[in-house]
């Protein structure tokens, strides 16, 4: 395919973005915002050549039928399965891809250093980075679930998290270390944990 000039490249890649995250095309207007132009008309004629070079398409007369062609997929592609014990064998093709772009590009999404042990039955040890969530606005905790959470007059700290009644536990996965129990009106629950990544 053609390549494609700086201005076709942002909206391009701007709207591979909002078609993964909303699935559905934008509006004219939306993407006259997020190219900060005042007119339809540059939106229009860099959709014109981005479509002439293959790189997208839509039905004619019909809205928000935009598509993306030929997008290569992001991520490290898994390339099977590998023993930590005996022996497999080796990988041969492609068989998925561990995309991680949701996490770079979504607000709601963030990382936290972790510092100590508490948590290393959990598998989460010192140095890791935490990936966590903010909670939605009427969601309800689960027991169980591993939660970064400010106490009052102890700070924050990465735990797994229980509540019964009025009062919340937080859970170490480490034996070493005793739980945290307070009252409901004493904690914030900043996020959830997602993923933890380390690197080697």
């Amino acid at each position: 395919m053609e390549p494609l000039t700086p201005a076709q490249k942002e909206l391009y890649e701007w709207l591979i973005k909002y078609i993964n995250d909303n699935q559905h095309a934008p509006s004219i207007r939306q993407m006259m915002k997020a190219m900060n132009l005042r007119s339809p008309a540059p939106v229009q004629s860099r959709l014109e050549r981005l479509r002439n070079k293959g790189y997208i398409d839509w039905t004619e007369g019909k809205a928000r039928t935009l598509r993306i062609l030929h997008h290569q997929p992001k991520g490290v592609p898994i390339l099977g399965a590998i023993a930590a014990g005996g022996l497999v064998e080796p990988f041969t093709d492609e068989q998925e891809r561990l995309d991680l772009s949701h996490l770079i590009h979504a607000n709601n999404y963030w990382g936290l250093r972790v510092t100590g042990d508490s948590m290393i039955e959990d598998l989460i040890t010192d140095g890791d980075l935490a990936i966590m969530r903010s909670l939605d606005p009427d969601e309800t905790l689960k027991n169980g679930e591993i939660v970064a959470a400010r106490v009052e007059g102890v700070g924050t700290t990465l735990k797994r998290f229980y509540q019964e009644g009025e009062i919340v536990m937080l859970k170490p996965s480490n034996l070493n270390y005793q739980p945290i129990e307070v009252k409901a009106n004493q904690i914030e629950v900043q996020g959830i944990l997602v993923g933890v990544w380390r690197g080697y």
